[in-house]
């Protein structure tokens, strides 16, 4: 048996009110003891508990985290830093002894233990917009640029106050800005309307702000062979000519891998 080593470990909590003092464990930090260098962090890719607890839960806030506690909870003084930096709805346990045999197991084992304890036994599928955002995200993932990435992007610094839209995600190589946003078309066409609607004002800002070009790419669902009403064909149709009319980029979840690779080499991972 390899021999376990002395760690502490913290939970992660989300407590969307403090007064209530209700809370729901979203991730797990642990470092071996007297060596912040080792700390390693898992937060949740299942956040159905916490919108359970609070609807309007600011998830891809809460994504972001995870790289912030690595880097805060691998310095000696981080942690203090890091307790002071989160607001009241992102809370850390006392630090508490645990052995693992290593970081990476001490931290697995633990998030089956409080974060991923009251999972159900089988999780029900996503569909539309949420099960292209969740391919988008694996696949930048898989390329080792996720964190790399903006998350959220709110349109409003590049347009005007009040702009509701909020691209997924996005990133910057040489002189271009780079948006990529989910658009399920087996519903509503309206997300693909309102995201062709302010194509142009979104551009204009991003050149005035940025002082670069926008490259806005939607990612869609393919085109089913099962659907074969011609009604539903041609609304599918409609939803991508009207983003390429508005000069949108539109690109289906199966070209995710190479959109993931060529922003593997802009920027410079691996």
């Amino acid at each position: 048996m390899a021999e376990r080593r002395q760690c502490e470990f913290f939970l992660v909590r989300y407590v969307p009110d403090p007064v209530k003092n209700e809370f729901v464990n979203i991730g797990v930090m642990m470092r071996e003891a007297g060596r912040p260098e080792t700390a390693t962090v898992k937060l949740t890719r299942d956040w159905s508990r916490v919108r359970c607890v609070d609807a309007e839960a600011d998830i891809a806030m809460l994504e972001s985290l995870e790289r912030e506690l690595r880097e805060r909870g691998a310095t000696a003084d981080g942690m203090r830093v890091l307790e002071e930096s989160l607001s009241n709805a992102v809370q850390l346990t006392e630090g508490k002894a645990y052995l693992a045999e290593s970081v990476v197991d001490g931290v697995e084992q633990l998030s089956a233990m409080y974060v991923e304890a009251r999972k159900q036994p089988r999780e029900r599928k996503r569909t539309g917009r949420a099960a292209i955002v969740a391919e988008m995200r694996s696949a930048f993932e898989r390329a080792g640029v996720w964190d790399l990435m903006r998350k959220r992007i709110n349109a409003s610094l590049y347009t005007r106050d009040g702009d509701p839209l909020r691209i997924d995600c996005g990133y910057r190589p040489n002189g271009v800005v780079r948006m990529f946003h989910a658009v399920s078309l087996e519903g509503d066409l309206e997300a693909a309307k309102v995201l062709a609607f302010g194509r142009e004002e979104l551009s204009a800002g991003v050149l005035r702000v940025e002082k670069a070009s926008l490259e806005l790419t939607a990612i869609v669902e393919p085109l089913r062979e099962s659907r074969t009403d011609e009604a539903d064909v041609a609304q599918y149709r409609f939803g991508v000519e009207t983003m390429e009319r508005s000069l949108i980029r539109v690109l289906t979840v199966a070209d995710l891998e190479r959109v993931g690779e060529v922003a593997r080499r802009e920027l410079r991972v691996g």
